[in-house]
């Protein structure tokens, strides 16, 4: 038998895990991190992780393990593909419900912190997708989370040591998860917080004597064996894909400096009307610099955060996702305190669930010159959860507050996943998986596919098959180097010759360079094509 304490729990699970099979996967973030475990799995080596038979070393595996564990285990899927990642989102909420409990606030405060979080919309949106981000925030959070409960466990030596080397091995697999960053967002948080406390309490209080061998012992047999097998790793890994991607434009990722507060201030948006009483509940009750200050900690932290990744060169939207838990955790007793924070925030839901409607109906009477119904079964499904959700609240005020947040979390997220369904579904698709579906007959193991002008991660996947890449590098470019592959090796004459050479193969071009390609003599028949590529068969 169920507990009844564990229903919302598992209605808000059962929620969040019931589209992943149901949308294709999404080029090019989705279809990498589905593809890279997929050719893991299958050549048996987990030590360099490969892209189209190429070496890829931009991310550490351990995302890339656990996604290779599952393919091992239930067979490779869109939904196995999402699990991990949407699996280590959706536990950020209990994540900040026990936290919230843990530092001494009242349980109704931590029913708010929990469905701030599940009510955010860029967390929703972000958690449903397949990227990297989602477990190195639930480790780096949980690190920042057990580091707090470490120093307020004193006089409790053992209490202590416990949760601090919970917080080393939580910092650790966030390392393996994303890279140093993890180190630097919490060593300058560590930092900074001594710095305005004006004490070394902290930095005294770490267990440095057994957590940097923790540390490390998880760390480094995998830096260790991908160096020694790969040499040339540790020059691209730490050079290019840290300092060279944050000091420069060389990723072509650019945004102005207000890119990240934007997105900020839209995941607060649901409780934003309560930023009056945010201020009333601010840090009242600590006053010296020994008693370690739990608010001040959080809030350097979700600063830093938002800071570092407004001044670096490259700027993506998953980037800020760490902050949003401890965000939930500090704006969660001003909100606690607003006698209408949930019928404001049912009607912001409502609101925003309205607008993608309507947003994504201009979007396909532009593009289609009509509104197809199977794309906006999704958004009609949006919208009637969400006015639900808003008439519960407004009409049965005698309801306890916590079945109120339940409500609204409950249709923010089947809501947000109507909304990314029917973007799923939008043209031009940005999946490959029909197009996938109409080539997979035609492929056996005797043929070459070529990729000319492109490199479709989604493809890949659903084919299961590498592809000869021509006229085409960006995140490959280092891969095809290693490869022995040059530039002048892969454009469109060489891909000409490759070509009329075979016997047995497919090309999926590029639209643009097909026009290009047939004039100047391209054999083959045209046996598949949808908005991004055209695929020709040499047979």
């Amino acid at each position: 038998m169920v507990r009844r304490s564990w229903l919302p729990w598992l209605a808000l699970a059962v929620l969040w895990f019931g589209t992943l099979p149901l949308r294709p996967l999404f080029d090019p973030d989705e279809g990498r991190y589905a593809e890279i475990p997929r050719e893991m799995q299958a050549s048996g080596d987990w030590v360099t992780p490969r892209l189209n038979d190429l070496k890829y070393f931009e991310k550490p595996p351990l995302q890339y393990w656990a996604t290779a564990a599952l393919y091992s285990a239930f067979g490779a899927s869109e939904s196995t593909s999402r699990l991990w990642a949407a699996t280590l989102a959706f536990l950020c909420v209990p994540l900040v419900f026990g936290f919230v409990l843990r530092i001494g606030y009242a349980r109704e405060v931590a029913v708010v912190a929990a469905a701030a979080l599940a009510i955010n919309p860029y967390f929703l949106l972000i958690g449903q997708l397949n990227l990297l981000d989602q477990g190195f925030t639930f480790f780096e959070v949980a690190a920042v989370f057990s580091l707090v409960l470490a120093q307020r466990s004193t006089p409790d030596a053992a209490l202590e040591r416990r949760w601090m080397l919970s917080a080393w091995t939580c910092l650790a697999l966030a390392t393996l998860s994303k890279g140093l960053v993890a180190l630097v967002l919490a060593g300058v948080t560590v930092l900074l917080y001594m710095i305005f406390t004006r004490s070394l309490a902290l930095l005294k209080r770490m267990h440095l004597s057994l957590g940097l061998p923790l540390f490390a012992a998880i760390v480094i047999p995998w830096f260790w064996l991908v160096q020694s097998r790969n040499p040339e790793f540790a020059q691209f890994f730490f050079v290019h894909e840290h300092f060279a991607r944050f000091l420069t434009a060389v990723h072509e990722r650019t945004e102005p400096f207000w890119y990240f507060p934007a997105i900020a201030v839209f995941a607060v948006s649901p409780i934003l009307g309560s930023v009056r009483y945010w201020k009333r509940a601010g840090m009242a009750g600590q006053r010296t610099a020994q008693e370690f200050q739990v608010e001040k900690f959080l809030l350097i932290w979700c600063a830093v955060v938002l800071v570092f990744f407004s001044l670096s060169q490259s700027k993506l939207t998953p980037y800020i996702l760490p902050m949003m838990p401890p965000l939930a955790v500090l704006l969660a007793r001003g909100t606690a305190l607003d006698p209408r924070a949930q019928q404001r925030a049912a009607t912001v839901v409502f609101a925003t669930m309205l607008l993608l409607a309507i947003a994504l109906c201009v979007s396909s009477l532009r593009r289609q010159g009509l509104i197809d119904p199977h794309l906006m079964a999704g958004p009609a499904v949006a919208v009637v959860v969400s006015l639900a959700a808003l008439l519960f609240v407004r009409l049965r005020a005698d309801v306890r507050a916590a079945a109120q947040w339940v409500a609204i979390a409950m249709a923010a997220i089947v809501g947000m996943q109507g909304m990314i369904m029917a973007y799923a579904l939008r043209p031009p698709m940005r999946s490959a998986k029909v197009l996938a579906t109409l080539i997979a007959p035609l492929i056996d193991s005797q043929h070459t596919i070529y990729s000319v002008g492109q490199f479709r991660h989604t493809l890949a996947f659903y084919i299961g098959h590498s592809m000869k890449v021509f006229a085409f590098s960006r995140e490959l470019e280092f891969g095809l180097a290693q490869a022995g592959v040059t530039p002048a090796a892969s454009d469109l004459e060489q891909f000409r010759r490759a070509w009329s050479a075979e016997e047995n193969a497919l090309a999926v071009i590029e639209p643009d360079l097909y026009p290009q390609l047939q004039k100047s003599g391209l054999e083959g028949r045209l046996v598949a094509r949808d908005a991004r590529s055209i695929v020709v068969s040499r047979r």
